[in-house]
């Protein structure tokens, strides 16, 4: 009579006791990719975030190192507003015109200004400049829309506002605003806004900035009416990530960066 040979094999509780220790293992695995995965996006997002912030503090104080630099008349060398967020207005001579003047009185307020026996050649068009009649102390910004060089004469954008005489000096000035656009609250910006321009954005998420003003009676104040008694400026800029982040005490992370300049055309 054959024998019957009997072969073992699993059970079903065996089946599901193994499927439920590979469905754990497989979890987490999947569960340690993520959360690896979504750590590595975070600091992306912080590392590029204080690059964000370093730049734009940099670029301000870049920008404040230069206030007053050979401004005449009644241009302020720093206009500031203590308005959360602050803003600051910084101006300060090019240095691309040089020795340049006006060879005619302006027979109109409409009229180019004729600069003939000068060299225009490094203004560039659409530049800001100030002319300035020494003899009355009254100037006024404008904008060089275009400039020729045979006969060298300067075409403003607009009308200016005098008729100004020959021999009124005319230098390129720039005169720059930093301050913070929110107007849409999740993605605020740093703006940057040259005389006579639209506003740029120069920082994306900088949800704050501050100013101090370190005055030559060593006071140090939000807000002055006498900029030539500033001394150094101290610059604090906010940022945030790009996207919030669930799993901090807060909905975004953030940092602050904060640079004090010395004013080096002020008080000398």
């Amino acid at each position: 009579m054959a024998r019957i040979r009997l072969q073992a094999g699993f059970t079903i509780v065996e089946l599901l006791v193994s499927l439920l220790a590979a469905s754990i293992i497989t979890y987490s695995a999947m569960s340690l990719y993520i959360t690896q995965h979504k750590q590595m996006i975070i600091q992306e997002q912080v590392a590029d975030m204080q690059t964000n912030i370093r730049a734009a503090t940099e670029l301000i104080a870049k920008t404040v190192r230069k206030a007053g630099y050979n401004i005449i008349g009644d241009l302020s060398a720093i206009e500031t507003c203590d308005s959360d967020p602050d803003t600051i207005v910084i101006t300060y001579d090019s240095g691309n015109l040089v020795g340049i003047c006006l060879d005619q009185t302006m027979p109109q307020l409409s009229s180019d200004l004729n600069c003939q026996d000068h060299d225009l050649s490094s203004l560039r068009e659409n530049s800001s400049a100030y002319i300035y009649d020494t003899l009355a102390g009254i100037g006024e910004m404008f904008v060089a829309s275009r400039t020729l060089t045979v006969p060298s004469r300067i075409r403003p954008s607009s009308p200016l506002s005098r008729n100004y005489p020959a021999g009124s000096i005319i230098i390129s000035m720039n005169r720059i605003r930093f301050f913070i656009d929110r107007s849409n609250p999740d993605h605020p910006d740093l703006m940057i806004q040259n005389f006579g321009s639209d506003p740029e954005v120069f920082a994306e998420d900088i949800i704050d900035l501050n100013f101090r003003y370190f005055m030559a009676d060593g006071s140090i104040v939000w807000q002055t009416a006498w900029p030539e008694n500033i001394r150094m400026v101290e610059v604090d800029v906010v940022g945030r990530t790009g996207s919030p982040d669930n799993d901090f005490f807060s909905d975004y992370r953030t940092r602050r960066f904060t640079l004090r300049v010395k004013v080096r055309n002020l008080g000398r």
